[in-house]
């Protein structure tokens, strides 16, 4: 017998090949018009057109237009061009543009009240309000969950409402220059507070022992009140950097400061004080005392060292003529300028401490005056 030979009409297979292979690419032109017109393609253009923008530093303004994107490649190679000085400029608007979203600045004395509009932006991250005629802080202020920062110098408010501990994320606080003769507790529920600043109010005269639960204060300055001792709710403070409890009427300070042994920053001038606890020299980072000398008789040898690394600085108060007035709120608000110049005078002054590396480590009689 022979052999069988089975023959193929090659032909026959490559056609039908072919035919297949038609049928595949055009069900995949199809697909990707398909995916070119879907909703989710088109946000992944968008996306990745922004993503292009913003690394070319394209200003937000120029490809987005009342909540649509434009696409336009013309965008792209205008800007691509710009310097980049200029993309650095531009991107830095935009995103001083943006933080101005969640920031609200009020000043000028034709302000006796908070603004009706202001209970709507409870997505403010900060609030800065000086310089009005403000006596209350509204009770909504509770409902602002993303408040950083509560900024409200010179105002002319008279008491703090117990909403505000509720304000959970606030970092940092300034009441200072206002009529306030009391804090509430409730402060101390924020407890992520890093700086309060409660000067200038001239009546405080002790701070609510709740106040020991502020574990992330670095920054307290009660300047420019009647506080006859350090309140011990700023003994409890274990990260306190500085403290200013400068004019007030202090007679002594605590045994126990050395218990602030993060404390870097002591700010002391015009109270009364006759002597300085040796428990100063057990402070580690203490690197700056600030005093007024006329009144003490007896100062730690262990202070004046220059090995202690200390800057020690004895100030002289000068007798300050006061303008005599009749009117009682006149002679207040003398005593308020006074102590916000001196208050700037000794920040300018610590600066320049700071920045002199060849300081002496004792400075003695500094005159420091201001005449009305």
């Amino acid at each position: 017998m022979g052999h069988q030979v089975i023959i193929f009409d090659f032909s026959l297979i490559r056609g039908l090949w072919e035919s297949r292979v038609k049928k595949s690419k055009e069900r995949q032109r199809k697909e990707k018009e398909r995916l070119e017109k879907s909703s989710l393609e088109r946000i992944k253009q968008e996306w990745n057109f922004i993503l292009e923008c913003r690394k070319k530093g394209i200003p937000q303004s120029k490809y987005l237009k009342n909540g649509f994107v434009n696409t336009d490649e013309k965008i792209l190679d205008k800007y691509g061009k710009i310097p980049q000085v200029h993309k650095k400029r531009a991107l830095a608007d935009e995103i001083e543009k943006e933080r101005s979203k969640f920031v609200f600045q009020l000043s000028g004395e034709q302000w006796t009240e908070f603004p009706g509009s202001l209970k709507e932006q409870t997505y403010l991250k900060e609030l800065h309000v000086s310089n009005t005629l403000i006596q209350t802080i509204p009770a909504y202020i509770a409902l602002f969950q993303d408040l950083r920062i509560l900024e409200l110098p010179k105002n002319q408010i008279t008491h703090l409402p117990v909403e505000i501990g509720m304000l959970d994320n606030l970092k940092a606080r300034n009441y200072g220059f206002h009529y306030l003769k009391s804090v509430p507790p409730e402060l101390g529920d924020c407890e992520n507070l890093e700086k309060l600043d409660l000067s200038g109010n001239l009546e405080i005269t002790e701070l609510p022992f709740e106040l020991s639960n502020l574990k992330q204060v670095t920054v307290v300055d009660v300047s420019a009140n009647k506080f006859p001792s350090i309140p011990i709710c700023v003994l409890r403070m274990p990260n306190l950097q500085w403290l200013d409890m400068s004019s007030n009427n202090l007679k002594d300070l605590p045994q126990d400061i050395d218990r602030l042994d993060q404390l870097q920053t002591l700010l002391l001038q015009k109270n009364k004080l006759t002597y300085l606890p040796r428990a100063l020299v057990n402070m580690p980072k203490l690197n700056l005392l600030v005093v007024s000398g006329d009144d003490l008789v007896e100062i730690p040898t262990a202070i004046c060292e220059s090995t202690t690394g200390l800057k020690f600085v004895s100030l002289k108060d000068s007798p300050v003529e006061t303008i005599v007035c009749e009117d009682t709120e006149e002679i207040i608000e003398s005593e308020r300028e006074r102590e916000q110049f001196e208050k700037e005078f000794m920040k300018a002054y610590i600066e320049d401490l700071k920045e002199r590396d060849s300081a002496p480590s004792y400075t003695t009689k500094v005159l420091f005056s201001l005449q009305l």
